[in-house]
């Protein structure tokens, strides 16, 4: 069986980390009402799987990736995950100055991944 290109894993796995990690971080504002200690817990229990899946894309892609494109991975995916989170599950819209915003970090991540001579 054929074994996935480098990119494909490790872009896969960063992005099942994000989902963990967006619910891990920002889920527990549907429930302002659960107590502090709780939804501490239930965030670090949801956390750990954002680990589980991001340390191994981490040591996938590095070799093929550097350092500073892995950590601009895993930004874009960051925010791009966020995006649909925050419009979805907490009904908070996107303005105009997020989308400028997030343009500004893509030229950001042109310039980490552009090859200059």
């Amino acid at each position: 069986m054929p074994s996935l290109p480098v990119p494909v894993v490790t872009i896969g796995l960063l992005i099942a980390s994000n989902v963990f990690m967006t619910f891990a971080w920002y889920g527990h504002l549907k429930f302002k009402s659960t107590a502090l200690i709780t939804v501490i817990l239930v965030s670090w229990g949801i956390a750990f799987f954002e680990y589980v899946l991001q340390v191994p894309a981490n040591r996938i892609g590095h070799g093929h990736f550097s350092a500073a494109e892995l950590k601009t991975i895993q930004e874009v995916i960051t925010l791009s995950v966020f995006a649909v989170f925050s419009v979805l599950y907490l009904k908070e819209p996107l303005g105009w100055n997020h989308l400028v915003g997030f343009g500004f970090i893509a030229v950001g991540a042109f310039f980490i991944f552009h090859k200059w001579a």
